[in-house]
């Protein structure tokens, strides 16, 4: 046993005494023990005590007996009738004894005569012979002495003593019993709280000891070897109870170490891969850059590879996502059979991986390993559940120090070359360059301003008429949004393309506010043109996909046709056909609950997304719009002119309104107008206007499509 163990030891059990006592379960026991003697000693002194108070009345009885039988030894009655004992003789007995009172009975209870004290018992009866009377202060003690008691002589004597010491007797003798029912259930409780302590209260205490230690420290409890040499219930027990303390010690290490790896494990590694992930690749990249360099190279380098799948969102919603998560597990697994092992491989994102190789004399730049991670991707498909899937992938390279020396840095230009890459049609590779960062910057600049521009009102809407083919009516106008960013110039600023910042927009997000803001503003200007020109035009509002699934696109739009004023029928909200297919349900949901406020609902662009025929049956739609891009060559490329036919022709089989945007001349109206096309707008009739200018073009217009020559 170890020194401390002995102290331990010796400090627990030198003061077991003192701890027994002070131990609420000892006092416990103590008191329990104690009151159960005393109990068992009561009850026996309460059964015993009458006992004892009969023996000291038979005791005066004998005596009083004894003290008659001496008074009147010989003297016999002449008849049964005299009475046997004289006054002289009643006279020596009162003085000589503690009688106070005596009867004389004849045998036949015929009573002769009386001293002293009257008794209270009288012989009336053969029953009576057997009374006894003890007064209830406890004064006197009567009782009757018959003949087989006097001798045979023929006589019943009623005699009263004095018994005043019976009390004292009784009194003394519970006192001296108490006495000893103390003394007695002391020894006893003493003996065995001895007994209890050393077999019991002392392995209980230890025992204590022992859980304490485990509470505290359970992970590495200080238990110490049991003194106890008997090997009884209560040592078992201890045995029992240190060996399970063990046991837990050991489980709590091993669950311990078991969730710091599993901590470890999810902190630094992709769970459906295995590979490391983002954390984890910053620090091996971050240690890479406080290493030392090889001896024969002043300058370390390191190429920085960031991959995307291209479109594998596609791959999710047709296969499902346990397919996906195979071909996730596939392209890591390959990428890193197919990189050497001083290539760190990591799953950076949902679709999106990153390689860090450092760069040797055989393989000296990041296009190298750019080039080489393609060609991995590229090289066969990979087979998932005996499926062959051919995955395209966009990936941005950077290098170490050259494109950054902090490991953040460096792996954000990948990520900026990335963007680049999937920005100029994917399945491709690009290298960071500065000119990159700067288009980076230039648009979180143009974020923030259209951000401005949005919650200080600088953005405004412009309307391009749309008419009726056939009539020359006009029929609506579609709202287009127009941003003038101010600025120092002479001008006081300039228009930005659309094209330019509703990519943005949707990118960030903001896409959903302005979209809500178009709507607000387009219907509340119609409301205004209806009400001045009596002109029953609807406007058409183009509405995103971020827009038509993220936002309460219902709701909104009831609250803002009611607070307009604008009859539903003259709103007709216009929604990309790629769109309507990221979420069918929703978007079959969506639509029904629109086109149950009476708006009317248009397909934009058709032709350039993703028709679906089934699809377009459950979709309670009013129109479709051809796109511009095949109006502007339909009389030049027959591809063109054959897909702009087969819009119109789909469009009348549904019994839906068709509408070409982007009519330039009037070749292009009569060449719609002969394929059956119901409405047309472009830069014939009008380009789009501001609202004032838009307001006197109705006015102005007569109604005749030739007007425009």
């Amino acid at each position: 046993m170890s020194k401390g163990k002995s102290s331990l030891l010796h400090m627990l059990f030198s003061s077991s005494p003192a701890k027994i006592w002070r131990s609420p379960i000892s006092w416990r026991i103590t008191l329990a023990v104690f009151a159960t003697i005393l109990t068992v000693q009561v009850a026996i002194f309460g059964l015993t005590i009458t006992d004892h108070e009969q023996k000291i009345l038979d005791r005066l009885k004998q005596e009083a007996k004894a003290a008659v039988m001496q008074a009147i030894p010989g003297h016999e009655s002449a008849t049964v009738l005299d009475n046997p004992v004289s006054v002289d003789e009643w006279t020596q007995i009162a003085a000589s004894t503690k009688i106070t009172g005596l009867s004389v009975y004849s045998n036949d209870y015929f009573l002769l005569g009386h001293y002293g004290d009257l008794p209270i018992i009288q012989i009336m009866k053969a029953e009576d012979i057997t009374k006894t009377y003890w007064s209830a202060d406890g004064s006197f003690y009567e009782f009757t002495l018959r003949p087989y008691e006097l001798n045979a002589r023929p006589f019943v004597m009623v005699l009263r003593v004095a018994s005043d010491n019976v009390l004292r007797e009784k009194t003394e003798y519970a006192r001296q019993n108490l006495i000893i029912f103390f003394l007695m259930a002391g020894f006893v409780t003493s003996v065995l709280m001895l007994a209890l302590s050393r077999w019991l209260l002392e392995p209980i205490l230890f025992l204590r000891q022992s859980l304490l230690s485990a509470v505290k420290n359970p992970e590495n409890p200080q238990l110490i070897d049991p003194p106890f040499k008997s090997k009884d219930e209560m040592t078992q027990s201890i045995d029992i109870a240190h060996n399970l303390i063990k046991e837990n010690a050991a489980n709590i290490k091993k669950i311990k170490l078991a969730a710091q790896d599993q901590i470890h494990n999810l902190a630094y590694f992709d769970q459906l891969t295995q590979l490391p992930n983002r954390t984890l690749f910053i620090q091996k990249l971050s240690e890479f850059t406080r290493s030392e360099g090889d001896p024969e190279n002043e300058i370390k380098r390191a190429a920085i590879v960031t991959i995307d799948l291209d479109h594998f969102k596609d791959v999710n919603d047709s296969m499902g996502h346990n397919v996906g998560d195979a071909l996730l597990r596939a392209v890591g697994k390959r990428l890193r059979q197919a990189l050497p092992e001083t290539a760190i491989v990591a799953r950076t994102g949902e679709d999106e991986y990153a390689v860090m190789m450092p760069l040797s004399t055989s393989l000296n730049t990041a296009m190298d390993v750019g080039e080489r991670v393609l060609r991995t991707i590229r090289s066969e498909p990979f087979k998932v559940f005996n499926e062959n899937f051919q995955l395209r992938a966009s990936i941005g390279v950077s290098t170490y120090p050259d494109n950054g020396t902090d490991p953040d840095q460096v792996l954000k230009n990948a990520d900026i070359a990335l963007n680049r890459a999937k920005e100029e049609g994917r399945d491709t590779i690009k290298e960071y360059s500065e000119d990159f960062d700067r288009v980076v910057q230039q648009r979180f600049q143009m974020l923030r301003d259209l951000r401005d521009a949005l919650e200080n009102n600088h953005l405004d809407l412009f309307f391009q008429p749309q008419f009726d083919l056939a009539r020359g009516h006009i029929i609506g106008a579609e709202a287009l949004i127009r941003w003038f960013k101010q600025d120092n110039s002479k001008e006081g600023g300039s228009f930005i393309p659309p094209g330019v910042f509703i990519p943005i927009a949707e990118q960030s997000g903001l896409i959903v506010p302005i979209g809500e803001w178009v709507l607000h503003k387009a219907c509340h200007t119609a409301a205004e043109w209806v009400r001045q020109t009596g002109q029953d035009i609807r406007v058409a509002v183009n509405v995103s996909g971020a827009q038509f699934l993220q936002s309460d696109l219902v709701t909104y739009t009831a609250q803002v046709l009611k607070e307009s004023g604008l009859p539903p029928h003259l709103l007709e909200l216009e929604v990309t056909e790629s769109a309507f297919m990221e979420d069918i349900e929703h978007t079959v949901t969506t639509l029904k609950e629109l086109h149950a406020l009476g708006i009317e609902l248009a397909i934009d662009d058709f032709g350039t997304g993703y028709s679906s025929l089934s699809y377009l049956r459950q979709f309670p739609i009013d129109r479709l719009k051809i796109d511009q891009s095949f109006i502007r060559n339909a009389l030049n490329d027959a591809n063109d002119a054959s897909i702009t036919k087969t819009i119109i022709t789909l469009g009348r089989a549904l019994n839906l309104k068709v509408i070409a945007e982007g009519v330039e001349t009037k070749e292009h109206e009569d060449f719609l107008r002969f394929e059956g096309c119901d409405e047309v707008q472009g830069f014939r009739y009008s380009k789009p206007v501001p609202y004032n200018e838009f307001l006197a073009f109705i006015k102005k217009y007569q109604g005749s499509l030739s007007e425009f020559g």
